[in-house]
């Protein structure tokens, strides 16, 4: 069994815990950015009408589409 100074220096030990993350934050904030814009352009594409295109999900996935582009083709 341990003594009694055993366990007062066990008690104060950090167990397993990392001071830093490891990773910039500013990487792993462009990461998680850049796969909701993706998980996104999947779910808007999964969605669309048959007569759009790919390039008009990319565009209103990115915000920039016009009325025209929305529209059906006649």
């Amino acid at each position: 069994m341990a003594g009694p100074e055993q366990v007062a220096q066990q008690s104060t030990e950090v167990l397993h815990q990392r001071k830093s993350l490891g990773q910039c934050p500013l990487k792993m904030a462009f990461t998680g950015v850049a796969f909701a814009g993706i998980l996104g352009y999947f779910v808007l594409y999964s969605k669309k009408k048959p007569e759009a295109s790919a390039v008009d999900v990319a565009m209103v996935t990115a915000g920039v589409a016009q009325p025209d582009n929305t529209r059906p083709r006649k």
